[in-house]
């Protein structure tokens, strides 16, 4: 249940940055097409998505982020095909091929918005006092070497 709220939020968030932006991904009118705007709804957008939808599921939001991009580009593009949203004039419709690796790319990006809402969230990454567990073994060692060294003077007292 959260999941699908948590992959809702991040569409709606996606969507509003589209059109806050005015930039369709799936059309191509040229070099002139990769302008502010563009890098911002391809790159930023998903990003700033991917925060909240990690935030709102947890620990595995990072993947669960990949998935906004991938349902708002794929209705996007499927109403562009059909004709519901028209092609502006000197711009193409990308070819289906061109389109995935610029999802992919959104797709990457809400993925790393995730990750950073999972290290808000849960403090997964990096190190934190109360998770030194793996240092155990060296204050077992240190104790090994204490009792091994007494040993062997205890028994050089004796023979003398």
């Amino acid at each position: 249940m959260m999941g699908s709220v948590a992959i809702a939020v991040g569409v709606v968030i996606n969507a509003l940055g589209n059109h806050w932006t005015g930039v369709h991904l799936e059309f191509f009118g040229g070099i002139q097409s990769f302008d502010y705007d563009w890098a911002i709804t391809l790159f930023l957008v998903p990003f700033v998505a991917g925060i909240p939808v990690a935030l709102l599921y947890g620990f595995g939001g990072k993947l669960l982020a990949m998935l906004p991009p991938l349902i708002l580009g794929g209705y996007n593009y499927l109403q562009a095909y059909f004709g519901n949203i028209p092609v502006p004039e000197g711009y193409i419709l990308l070819p289906f091929i061109y389109w995935v690796l610029v999802v992919i790319v959104a797709m990457e990006f809400c993925s790393v918005g995730g990750l950073v809402g999972e290290v808000i969230t849960k403090r997964t990454y990096g190190r934190s006092p109360k998770n030194q567990e793996h240092l155990i073994h060296r204050h077992r060692r240190d104790h090994e070497d204490d009792d091994i060294v007494p040993a062997v003077n205890k028994s050089s007292e004796v023979e003398k």
